[in-house]
């Protein structure tokens, strides 16, 4: 069968934005892709699928999936086919993005400092106090530059309306950006004349883009800082990526135990002695960092660690403290925060959220749980969700005990028909659902965005989780103009 034939058969679901296809019709932007890959035959299309499985395969690209039985190690699943956004759609995600960094990063200030925002009541601060990564520890610490979040991966959706929505905000940790990267690369072996064909925008400068921060936030004015990431070791879900990312920027890869505080500094062992480390691209959870302060039995961290952040001596990438602002329940404020900080509306919209802490917002949910996703504040990976759609009743009234237990660590959100666009699976073209993850780099001169981000796919049919470890895949993601 032709590729025409298998685009002819390409049929999207009512009631969902395809990104490629409108009344059967392709989208203009698709149409350069969709004409280049007409011209191949079907085997083509299979071999070089099968060319880019071997080539994650050769590259090691993994992630770990916890409560996988058989085995947790996996090679990331890769759809060929990319996923195109064009120059004016993303101009747009791209300030919306900054605008909202913007707000989170004076909140964070603001929360660990004056709290003026608790003072106005602009958000409860009940919500605040009772936020399991609210950390008193940090309070009143300057940090360089008053910048909070450097590093971010800020989950966009796309409704059936065709706009665009911000679904979740990383600020601790987030991870991925290495299969950004190796996507690229791969798409590069498979379709090489495509890219230059559709100017694609590249993405291959972000290690480069993140290593100018890392150094530019070292707190002692010298000419060469010490910046070094600091990994949980070889278990962690995100090690792949930590080891390629420090290989790219060429700083070390370093374990808590590779790490000492002497005289509120911190230095790096190495062969030649001990060596002050200024900035640690931190890759651990904050309750893990600094045993001597958070969690006691912590193996992971570097005793004394904190006592150095709070001198000043060592600068932490993301800063401790950040997880107040991406609790799940903090995020329905984050358009008041904009408003507050900024005084302007938010240029991306929110998904409506209802804090199950509310008794009326609760009973509402109960009663309509068929349209609703429930989420726990505090967990990622799409652990602890509960689809309304497709719980069965078994499983719905245990959720139910656990969210009248504790409603404070439980939101939910009306399920929202993510947009799909093309995949090929099983040698045809088929729609899957999407989300969107693009990095924001935050330093002194301001927010850079890597034009595209990590397109993560529902590769079930009719799934609406993309999260890898519930059996999603990710794709290439072209910004074209």
């Amino acid at each position: 069968m032709s590729i025409s034939a298998l685009l002819q058969q390409y049929h999207c679901a009512n009631g969902t934005w395809d990104e490629m296809c409108h009344t059967g019709e392709i989208r203009d932007h698709y149409h350069k892709v969709v004409t280049a890959l007409q011209k191949l035959d079907v085997n083509i299309l299979q071999q070089k699928d099968l060319l880019a499985s071997e080539l994650f395969m050769n590259q090691g690209i993994t992630f770990t999936v916890y409560s996988d039985n058989a085995g947790i190690e996996r090679i990331f699943p890769f759809d060929i086919i990319p996923r195109i956004i064009t120059g004016a759609e993303w101009a747009h995600i791209e300030a919306g993005i900054k605008q909202r960094l913007k707000a989170l990063n004076l909140f964070l200030k603001d929360i660990y400092s004056d709290q003026q925002i608790l003072k106005d009541k602009v958000i409860p601060a009940a919500l605040i106090a009772s936020c399991p990564h609210y950390t008193r520890e940090v309070f009143g610490i300057k940090v360089p530059y008053d910048i909070y979040v450097h590093i971010s991966g800020i989950d966009l959706i796309r409704g059936d309306d065709g706009k665009f929505y911000i679904l979740e905000d990383n600020l601790r940790t987030p991870s991925g950006v290495s299969y950004m990267l190796e996507n690229r690369e791969v798409t590069k072996r498979i379709f090489p004349d495509m890219l230059a064909a559709n100017k694609v925008r590249l993405v291959h400068n972000y290690p480069l883009m993140l290593h100018q921060i890392l150094l530019s936030l070292a707190p002692t004015q010298i000419s060469s800082p010490t910046v070094v990431l600091l990994t949980p070791g070889i278990f962690n879900s995100a090690y792949y990526e930590h080891t390629y990312l420090a290989r790219q920027m060429g700083i070390a890869l370093v374990e808590g135990r590779d790490l000492v505080v002497d005289n509120h500094k911190v230095y790096m062992k190495t062969t030649n002695g001990l060596e002050q480390v200024h900035v640690i691209y931190r890759r651990i959870d904050d309750e893990f960092l600094d045993p001597l302060v958070f969690k006691t039995n912590s193996v992971l961290g570097v005793p004394g660690l904190m006592s150095a952040y709070r001198k000043g001596n060592v600068a932490l990438v993301n800063a401790v403290g950040n997880g107040v602002a991406d609790d799940k329940a903090v995020y329905a404020y984050v358009p008041d925060m904009i408003k507050y900080y900024l005084n302007e509306d938010p240029i991306l919209p929110n998904v409506p959220t209802y804090e199950l802490s509310n008794a009326d917002a609760r009973q509402y949910v109960f009663e309509n749980i068929q349209n609703m996703v429930v989420k726990r504040t505090n967990q990622s990976g799409g652990y602890g969700m509960v689809m309304g759609n497709t719980v069965s009743e078994t499983d719905w009234l245990k959720a139910k005990a656990e969210i009248e237990a504790d409603p404070r660590s439980f939101i939910a959100q009306p399920i929202i028909k993510l947009s799909t666009v093309p995949c090929f699976i099983d040698g045809k073209f088929q729609p899957r659902h999407v989300d969107l993850r693009p990095y924001a780099l935050c330093g002194p001169n301001g927010v850079q965005i890597v034009p595209g981000g990590l397109t993560r796919v529902a590769l079930r049919e009719g799934s609406l989780v993309v999260n890898s470890s519930q059996g999603g895949g990710s794709k290439d993601t072209w910004i074209i103009d």
